[in-house]
């Protein structure tokens, strides 16, 4: 038997440590929580993507009565900006999370169908996409979303 450890690296910043680009990332991925349709689970996620083109996209969670209709709001960015910028890469992702508190102080993470997707977008363009988790208190940055789907499963593998 062999044991192998798997180590990943994720940095924890303040706001104002950020670079000027990461920070109004960051403020849109806040802003967009606002357009989130979350009626339900009163939990509203907004995102913000940056393109290698220099675009902004947002996207925020939408809800549906029917549960599984509803999508994340790190898949609807991610799908706008493939749909209308689909030569240019994603460099940096923001991820902001709030409540009916306000928002949140602690990163949330992306769920296990957003880490797969953006994963497809890093191997697509192979180019790893820098990920900027927003909480109050701190910020989480991570390099690669391998580093949050570590094993991860891509079009190499099956062939």
């Amino acid at each position: 038997m062999e044991q192998i450890d798997i180590n990943i690296s994720i940095e924890s910043y303040q706001l104002d440590e950020l670079s000027p680009q990461d920070q109004e990332l960051v403020q849109a991925a806040i802003k967009a929580t606002h357009n989130a349709y979350a009626n339900y689970s009163r939990f509203y996620v907004g995102a913000a993507l940056r393109l290698e083109n220099g675009k902004m996209v947002i996207g925020a969670n939408q809800e549906n009565a029917a549960f599984p209709s509803g999508l994340c709001a790190e898949r609807t960015a991610v799908f706008a900006a493939q749909a209308n910028y689909p030569d240019s890469p994603i460099e940096t992702l923001a991820i902001a999370g709030r409540n009916e508190k306000g928002v949140l102080p602690n990163p949330i993470t992306p769920c296990g169908a957003c880490r797969q997707v953006i994963l497809e977008i890093e191997d697509r363009y192979k180019k790893p996409i820098k990920i900027l988790l927003y909480g109050t208190q701190k910020i989480y940055c991570v390099r690669s979303v391998k580093d949050l789907l570590p094993l991860s499963f891509v079009d190499d593998n099956m062939r």
